[in-house]
């Protein structure tokens, strides 16, 4: 029975049988496990693929990283290491009735005696529904699955295929791998590249990690007719940097954000300047970036510079009036601020423990000595008998209770030896002292 997704040899060749022209990615495709350029992690002795193929119990897998770092060619070696029949299909292409003839095709070759890798691309950009669709063909040996994934797959996967699957985790490429990548390019070649040292090593950070980013922009040097090696300037006036990835809604968006954040929050003002940058870089609404920084200031200097807070929201209002790129500045200039503020999340942390407090005891009353009493009943009910006015009591401060009555007295806020807080906290030391003296 011939496979819905099997290929001929008529689709690589052209009329007359002479070899279609394929890309250098698709020539230095590895033809073993051994052959792959990185991912050690994964792939040696004692990691998980390792340690599975060394004992014969390959299970289904999730293949989570960037791209053009191996994720589809590992799935296909994995299924010349143990024999099973390849199929690969891509989320964005395949519906529901593929689905279908996918999974009949893998039963009918299991009933002759041959299991099937179904190697799912894109895997995140099915729905849930679908996801569920597999689980029955994973529980019975149908197919072993091996997704692959740029997105989180604990946002973007369902926990039940989770559960039956492993996940690893599979890394950008270095620069150490990128240029042993290139050597094996010049190798299939039979030339080397027309590159000086520098110019070399910049395009290797041009491929920013990317492996077959990279054995494009070889392929494209390596047709350049040039007489003498290119630097720099020459590789750069010839060749375009590739954008960096970055997805405003995905991984990189939040995994940027939050190394913007705690660099701020570690008082490095370098650090919080270059994830600025490569955001901003990679295309980020500078609106978002302000009001983030914004709650940067709120959560993690608070009190310990009362001008901190204040920094940004000129810096917002100062990016509205200017626009890009200029305003851009301005948000620079907040960022290196807070990064070098006192900080403390002493208000932040005294916010929270109040609201838990709030939620466990939201139906009591406040005391009836600081209530209102505006009319004869109220009087009558005891509103405002007793209370103390602060400023006829000693130092201004009357000491009363003025949480619910049979409330335990909560302590939130316990301001830090930092910045503006130091002074804060002696004004609370103080009135706690004042509070036990009236009290006694």
């Amino acid at each position: 029975m011939a496979d819905l997704f099997d290929t001929t040899e008529n689709d690589t060749q052209r009329e007359g049988g002479k070899p279609a022209p394929r890309p250098l990615a698709d020539r230095l495709r590895p033809q073993s496990l051994g052959d792959v350029i990185g991912q050690e992690q994964v792939l040696g002795p004692d990691a998980p693929l390792g340690t599975m193929l060394a004992s014969g119990s390959l299970g289904s897998l999730i293949l989570w990283g960037p791209p053009g770092v191996g994720k589809t060619t590992i799935a296909r070696l994995l299924a010349r290491e143990t024999d099973l029949h390849f199929i690969q299909i891509s989320a964005i292409f395949t519906g529901v009735p593929e689905l279908r003839k996918v999974f009949e095709a893998a039963r009918h070759r299991r009933s002759n005696g041959q299991g099937t890798l179904l190697f799912v691309d894109e895997i995140h950009r099915f729905n849930k529904a679908q996801q569920d669709g597999f689980l029955p063909h994973m529980e019975d040996g149908t197919i072993l699955l091996v997704g692959a994934t740029t997105e989180n797959p604990s946002f973007e996967l369902n926990a039940a295929v989770l559960s039956r699957a492993q996940v690893l985790v599979l890394k950008r490429l270095t620069l150490a791998d990128l240029e042993r990548l290139v050597q094996r390019a010049e190798q299939e070649l039979g030339q080397a590249l027309p590159l000086t040292g520098e110019a070399r090593e910049a395009l290797l950070e041009m491929a920013d990690g990317d492996g077959r980013a990279l054995l494009n922009l070889v392929e494209q040097v390596a047709a350049w007719n040039v007489d003498e090696k290119l630097d720099v300037a020459g590789l750069s006036s010839r060749l375009m940097r590739r954008a960096a990835i970055y997805d405003k809604s995905g991984d990189e968006h939040f995994n940027l954000i939050s190394a913007l954040h705690k660099s701020v929050r570690g008082s490095d003002p370098d650090a919080a300047l270059y994830w600025l940058a490569r955001m901003l870089t990679g295309g980020e609404d500078p609106r978002y970036l302000a009001r983030r920084i914004t709650r940067m200031a709120v959560e993690d200097i608070g009190l310990a510079d009362l001008q901190a807070h204040r920094v940004c929201l000129d810096a917002w209002e100062t990016y509205e009036r200017l626009g890009s790129p200029e305003g851009e500045l301005a948000l620079a200039q907040a960022v290196a601020y807070l990064a070098l503020a006192p900080k403390s999340n002493a208000a932040y942390a005294a916010y929270k423990s109040a609201m838990s407090a709030a939620k466990k005891t939201g139906s009591e009353p406040p005391p009836s000595h600081i209530l209102n009493a505006p009319t004869q009943l109220m009087k009558d009910q005891g509103y405002g008998e007793g209370y103390a006015y602060d400023h006829d009591a000693p130092d201004g401060f009357s000491g009363q209770n003025y949480f619910p009555d049979g409330m335990k007295r909560g302590v939130y806020y316990l301001p830090v030896e930092r910045g503006f807080e130091r002074e804060l906290k002696k004004r609370v030391d103080y009135f706690a002292r004042l509070r036990t003296k009236r009290s006694e």
